[in-house]
């Protein structure tokens, strides 16, 4: 049997919306080179990735100056990366034949905004009369499509019907935050 590298990345929720980890978490095993490793992320509603050249085993916090989202003042103000379907894809030569691509949907913002309204409500630890028992319900419901979008764009492969469930939970989610906290 052929010893091959076993790449894999991470991508954990970061609360920070001006940052985005990414982790090497592969295994590369010692009877095989790891030249050239290559990180190409395509921004939701971009058509060509940007390259960033790395060392196996790295861990990089991703701004976005880094992914042309933002142009000026890259050195002072950490510009908002928004949420929405990212591909990375991973490879170390030959880059071609030697890679892994994952969709990654970011939910950063839309999560901050669910636990801005949590705090907005002001919960208490007592039974909840029945009409907060219905937002608390929505909320949770909420939390599913979140969930339920993740889901879809990363185990499924449905990009697309991803999307359009986090497009509904924000909608909903924003309509609660309008009633009874700050509307973002």
């Amino acid at each position: 049997m052929a010893e091959k590298h076993i790449l894999s990345l991470e991508v954990p929720l970061n609360t920070n919306c001006g940052l985005m980890t990414i982790t090497d978490n592969s295994v590369y095993t010692d009877n095989l080179p790891v030249d050239c490793p290559e990180l190409l992320i395509t921004p939701p509603g971009f058509n060509s990735p940007i390259l960033f050249n790395l060392q196996k085993g790295f861990s990089i916090n991703i701004t976005a100056c880094n992914l042309n989202l933002q142009l000026d003042d890259c050195g002072n103000t950490l510009g908002s990366i928004p949420d929405g379907v990212y591909v990375l894809r991973y490879s170390v030569a030959p880059n071609d034949k030697v890679y892994v691509e994952y969709n990654h949907l970011r939910v950063t913002n839309i999560t901050n905004l669910y636990y801005q309204v949590l705090c907005d409500l002001n919960v208490n630890d007592c039974e909840p009369h029945s009409e907060r028992k219905d937002l608390f319900n929505e909320l949770e419901y909420i939390k599913l499509l979140i969930d339920a979008a993740i889901s879809n764009v990363e185990y499924c492969g449905s990009p697309g019907k991803g999307m359009d469930i986090y497009n509904y939970a924000y909608k909903r989610l924003h309509k609660i935050s309008c009633t009874y906290g700050t509307c973002i």
